[in-house]
């Protein structure tokens, strides 16, 4: 079954034997998902959702179109929709939409794509419940301390999986050491930059097809820049993205563009960089920032050509709602982490 191609935030994707199966988010729980083939013949699974005489069909060649039996992807979904919260759940501080806890959301991953093990009877790329529980061993052991009987009966089953699977579950030990922080020395940065009053400023927002999740706060317009001369005539582009989650903004690549005037650089892990501003091969001078109209510089944060040009503000703004409405009254195949944010003061 095929439908209307949608932006990439919008579509949960799960990689089972064989196939890729598609949902998009705000669709009603029952709509049957887009089913691509990678190779037919590794999809034992298929007479389950589409009956065993299609399945022959599709084997041979001869189905034109699938029609999916009612309820048979439904757990298929689920784990979908479980992946992806991991890659583009919107949290924001902005938007006072909460972040879900990576650990428990990982470890209820894992137990439902092991639930769902005759979909995967080959390594696919949403196979692996191991790497999924590894990472988390720790962090679990310190929910499960916490008293929720919800949590530590979730953790009891990843541990009984754990050691089915061969993933050794470390006692609890030191969380990892979080990343150094400019705020010690931020004052050196600013003293070399910002000499004088901004020739001028602005917003943009973050393209979240081009960054990894759990980084920047997921709100429009957090993007902040302002172009300014250093005394000794050096023109710069500050800029400061708004963080959010648990993941690392340091090395994430800054593109700031106007007419011929261009910059780039990384951020550090307070979501900041300074770009040195460049006129093709030299660099920009402060008469030429000056006479500039800023109005339409282009700032761009993370990977670029991602193929995430489909993405804009009314797609972003979809799947916040999509997820408003996920903690506003969480669906029947709501997971635990994000119950546990729906019940959270935030």
């Amino acid at each position: 079954m095929t439908h209307p191609v949608q932006p990439l935030p919008l579509v949960a994707v799960l990689e089972v034997s064989g196939a890729v199966l598609s949902w998009v988010v705000d669709d009603a729980p029952s709509t049957a998902p887009t089913i691509g083939f990678t190779d037919p013949l590794r999809a034992d699974w298929l007479w389950r959702v589409v009956g065993e005489d299609r399945h022959v069909e599709v084997v041979e060649g001869r189905a034109a179109d699938l029609e999916v039996l009612p309820g048979s992807t439904d757990a298929l979904r689920r784990l979908a929709i479980g992946h992806w919260l991991r890659r583009w759940w919107p949290a924001s501080v902005r938007d006072g939409i909460a972040e879900l806890d990576p650990a428990l959301l990982d470890a209820e991953i894992a137990l439902a794509t092991v639930a769902a093990d005759a979909f995967f009877t080959d390594d696919t790329l949403d196979s692996d419940a191991a790497a999924l529980l590894a990472p988390h061993t720790a962090r679990l052991d310190a929910l499960a301390a916490q008293g929720d009987p919800r949590v530590s009966g979730l953790i009891d089953r990843c541990r009984d999986l754990a050691a089915d699977i061969g993933v050794d579950w470390a006692g609890p030990g030191a969380a990892p050491a979080a990343p150094a922080r400019r705020a010690d020395y931020a004052l050196a940065a600013g003293a070399a930059t910002s000499r004088q009053d901004a020739i001028a400023g602005g917003v943009a927002s973050v393209n979240w097809s081009a960054v990894p999740p759990g980084v920047f706060d997921a709100a429009e317009d957090t993007v902040e820049w302002s172009v300014r001369t250093a005394d000794d005539g050096t023109v710069t582009a500050v800029v400061t993205v708004a963080l959010s989650g648990p993941g690392h903004a340091d090395g994430i690549g800054v593109t700031i563009r106007c007419g011929e005037h261009a910059g780039t650089g990384v951020l550090d892990a307070d979501g900041q960089t300074v770009l040195a501003l460049h006129t093709g091969a030299r660099p920009t001078t402060e008469t030429e920032a000056w006479n500039q109209d800023w109005s339409t510089a282009e700032v761009h944060v993370g990977a670029t050509g991602t193929g995430g040009t489909d993405e804009d503000a009314q797609t972003r703004a979809r799947v916040r709602a999509f997820a408003r409405a996920r903690l506003a009254a969480p669906a029947a195949d709501a997971f635990l982490a994000e119950i546990l944010a729906a019940e959270s003061d935030y």
